[in-house]
This record gives structure tokens, C-alpha cells and sequence, in this order.
């Protein structure tokens, strides 16, 4: 029985990793290098009258201790109100927030822009309540736009 247990659990881990519904992460391919894709979005947070929290060059950070490491950067932002009824609706959300998207390029000289999807905090945080997975929702939504407005021409 035990074996059985443990082959279902299996089977459906690696089912659920083929399944874009649902998934942790969100991905989205660029057509702009990193550089020009990390202004692009830092400009569209500032005219939506986000804040942005701050940008980490993980390249250059390598750099500085004798490594390399292909382009990768993580631009934080968010709205602050939004942000404090999130954490409102469970402290832990904190470690959630500010909102990130991550832009690498892979070897192949790919650009790509990855978020977590904001439904996979109403597992992580045990949200339940209306009111706020609406907001996850429309968070969900946001992130969604920006990355694609990042990604474009």
C-alpha cells in the first residue's frame, strides 16, 4: 500500500510540472535584451504611480566577487496600499512583498521575464477569504500586463 502511495505521488508531481495552469511561476519570453526590458518596466511602474523598491543586478554582483554569471535581474515593486490590505489579509504575505519579476537571458542569448503567479499565495499564505483573492486576482492581471509590456518592442 505504501508503494502504491508513493508511486501516485510521484505520478502526479511530475503530471502537475507539464500543467501551465496553475503554475508557480509565470514566464514570459522578451523580445528586448535585459538592460532595455528592466527600463522598459522600471519606466511603466513609475507612470503607473507604483513604487519601485529597487533593482538587483545579480551579474554584477557576480562580477564584484570574481565570477560570472549570464544576465540576471530582479526589479521590486509594488504599491503600498495594496500591498498593506494583502498583508491584512495574512502578516505573511510580507514575505511575498514587494512584487518581483526576474529578467534572465540563457545561453542561447534568450530573454525572458519570470513572476511567481499571485493565485499560488492563496495556497502559501492559506488565503480564503473574497475580498482578498479579488485582489490577488487583479494582482494576478497586473503582473500579467506588465511583463508583457516589458517583453514588447
Amino acid at each position: 500500500m505504501k508503494k502504491w502511495l508513493l508511486l501516485l505521488s510521484v505520478a502526479l508531481l511530475f503530471t502537475g510540472c507539464e500543467n501551465k495552469k496553475g503554475a508557480f511561476l509565470e514566464t514570459v519570453e522578451s523580445q528586448n535584451d535585459v538592460p532595455t526590458a528592466v527600463n522598459k518596466l522600471v519606466s511603466i511602474i513609475q507612470k503607473r504611480g507604483m513604487t519601485h523598491f529597487g533593482t538587483i543586478d545579480h551579474a554584477q554582483n557576480a562580477k564584484g566577487v570574481g565570477m560570472r554569471l549570464k544576465p540576471e535581474t530582479v526589479v521590486s515593486f509594488g504599491d503600498p496600499r495594496t500591498g498593506t490590505l494583502l498583508m491584512e489579509c495574512n502578516p505573511t504575505m510580507g514575505l511575498d512583498l514587494p512584487l518581483r519579476m526576474l529578467f534572465t537571458t540563457d545561453y542561447e542569448g534568450k530573454t525572458t521575464i519570470t513572476y511567481t503567479n499571485p493565485e499560488y499565495w492563496t495556497l502559501k499564505h492559506n488565503i480564503k477569504d473574497k475580498k482578498c483573492l479579488g485582489i490577488i486576482k487583479n494582482i494576478h492581471i497586473a503582473m500579467q500586463k506588465l511583463a508583457a509590456e516589458a517583453a514588447s518592442k
